[in-house]
């Protein structure tokens, strides 16, 4: 039962990649920025807050159909970061994010990697990996993932986050639920 990681997603950090896109293949939209708040569309896109930590948020939308996040945090408002998530998924989206990601590694090798995630793809997560996992993490199930805390460990960790879920179901579910609003593998990943 032999498995090998992959990349799932990575963000990127730059001090500015609109340059990258600045052809009719893009279109960039800011949702935050001085003057500017859009926190609905932003949660509209990717279904996610906008935080305070974020102080410009912009959404990259290609010619393909893909949305892309792009933001500058508090913390370093110098650089600005890009995040590609799903690479690994089950859907077409991953496939546009593959070729949006080729498309760009000439550019983006020049980028500091902020984080990678790499999942592991099991048909059932072999019990000696979660017997070794829960020697120094405690498991904590929410909705339908487990999380793999420490005792140190708050909401995530920007080193080692562990998680398990169904991304297959994860996707199945997620068809559903847009297939109801317009009317018509087990996974274990790891951050760092």
């Amino acid at each position: 039962m032999k498995s090998i990681g992959k990349i799932d997603s990575i963000s990127l950090r730059s001090e500015d990649f609109s340059q990258s896109f600045d052809s009719e293949n893009y279109i960039i939209v800011t949702a935050k920025s001085v003057g500017i708040f859009e926190p609905k569309l932003w949660r509209d896109t990717f279904k996610k807050s906008l935080t305070k930590s974020i102080l410009e948020a912009k959404i990259l939308h290609t010619s393909t159909g893909l949305t892309v996040a792009l933001k500058r945090y508090n913390r370093s408002p110098t650089k600005q970061t890009l995040d590609i998530a799903g690479l690994q998924g089950y859907d077409d989206k991953s496939k546009l994010l593959n070729d949006f990601l080729k498309s760009h590694f000439l550019e983006f090798m020049e980028c500091e990697i902020k984080r990678i995630d790499i999942c592991f793809d099991f048909v059932k997560v072999p019990n000696r990996i979660i017997k070794k996992l829960c020697e120094k993490r405690e498991p904590f199930k929410f909705i339908n993932t487990t999380y793999y805390k420490t005792a140190k460990e708050l909401k995530t960790n920007d080193t080692l986050d562990i998680k398990r879920y169904d991304k297959q179901k994860e996707a199945k579910l997620s068809k559903l639920q847009k297939m109801h609003q317009t009317g018509h593998s087990s996974r274990f990943e790891s951050g760092h």
